[in-house]
């Protein structure tokens, strides 16, 4: 099979090698997935430039999301069939080494969903780590019906699908955003009101939107370089639910002020929670997908050959929605 891989670490265009590998076969518990997409997360250009962690196995194929169609199953597995369209999250997680950036991949059952004929491949492959993640941060404690949701980044990867979830969820949802651009975005996801925190105040204007409550879920992009501000925004027995913190990676917290309110701080990391809770979410965006047509963010398609260019362009930081690999081609 073709697919690209990397041996050490540093710059894409350096360290990423297109070729030929053996095409793998599915074992006891898995399925093959011939793929036709792939997505690219900012956690696997990381890996890749050696700034998230060091590298674990002596070769990788990155990128961990995907979409494709199953054309193998392994031994036990009874959930899937050859032919079946299906996404895909974490193939390069939990001491797995070859990702999605390849025209196949053998992966557990259980982090593979069915796909509706009615989404495409590529938005598919948009659905995994960011989709996941998402409902993970909106629903991890349970339902958010009635709630007051406030999603930093919300016309991100991980933001755009939150600001859809929590509608769907029943909470009031407010979004913060960088541009104009990603404004648009995030009222079209169904946000009842952004704030763009460069040219406006988010405490006024959250608060304003609260009546002084303060929200009650907070879905956060960036905990340490945000929290000087959403803690003026937290209402009492409320949730931060954390999936990043680049902004600052070492912030102090200020427990006596989570305590006053009664804040819980809830972090996530996908490859970490617990399967039934992974589960859980599958089942929920299945049934997500299937109650209305959804946005999913496309924010550039290169061929397999260019995951180079695609790894810069996520790199960049300034694109809206998720980078996609087209592994057919």
């Amino acid at each position: 099979m073709r697919a690209v891989w990397y041996e050490r670490t540093g710059a894409a265009p350096t360290v990423l090698t297109v070729g030929e590998m053996p095409t793998p076969d599915a074992g006891p518990g898995e399925v093959r997935v011939r793929l036709e997409a792939s997505g690219v997360n900012p956690a696997d250009v990381g890996r890749r430039s050696g700034n998230y962690r060091q590298m674990e196995f002596p070769r990788v194929v990155p990128n961990s999301d995907g979409a494709g169609v199953i054309d193998q199953i392994g031994e036990g597995v009874t959930r899937f069939a050859v032919g079946d369209r299906v996404w895909l999250f974490n193939g390069q997680r939990n001491g797995r080494a070859f990702g999605t950036a390849a025209e196949y991949i053998t992966i557990a059952d259980h982090l593979v969903t069915p796909l509706a004929d009615d989404v495409s491949f590529a938005a598919g492959a948009t659905l995994g780590i960011p989709g996941m993640t998402a409902w993970c941060a909106l629903f991890a404690d349970g339902p958010i019906t009635g709630q007051t949701v406030l999603v930093t980044g919300g016309a991100g990867a991980v933001g755009h699908y939150a600001v859809q979830l929590a509608k769907w969820g029943g909470a009031r949802v407010i979004a913060t955003v960088s541009s104009q651009a990603k404004e648009r975005q995030a009222r079209l996801a169904g946000a009842d009101v952004v704030v763009n925190y460069r040219a406006e105040d988010v405490v006024a204007k959250v608060m304003a939107f609260t009546e002084n409550r303060g929200v009650d879920r907070l879905v956060d992009v960036d905990f340490g370089g945000n929290l000087p501000t959403t803690l003026k925004l937290m209402a009492q027995n409320s949730t931060i639910a954390v999936y990043a913190t680049n902004g600052n990676r070492t912030p102090t917290v200020p427990v006596r002020e989570l305590m006053e309110k009664c804040i819980t701080v809830r972090s996530l990391a996908l490859f970490a929670l617990p399967p039934a809770l992974l589960a859980a979410a599958q089942q929920d965006i299945t049934q997500w997908l299937a109650a209305a047509p959804r946005m999913h963010n496309i924010a550039g398609q290169f061929a397999l050959a260019e995951t180079a260019q695609a790894h810069l362009v996520v790199e960049k930081g300034d694109k809206i929605g998720t980078v996609i690999v087209d592994c057919a081609r």
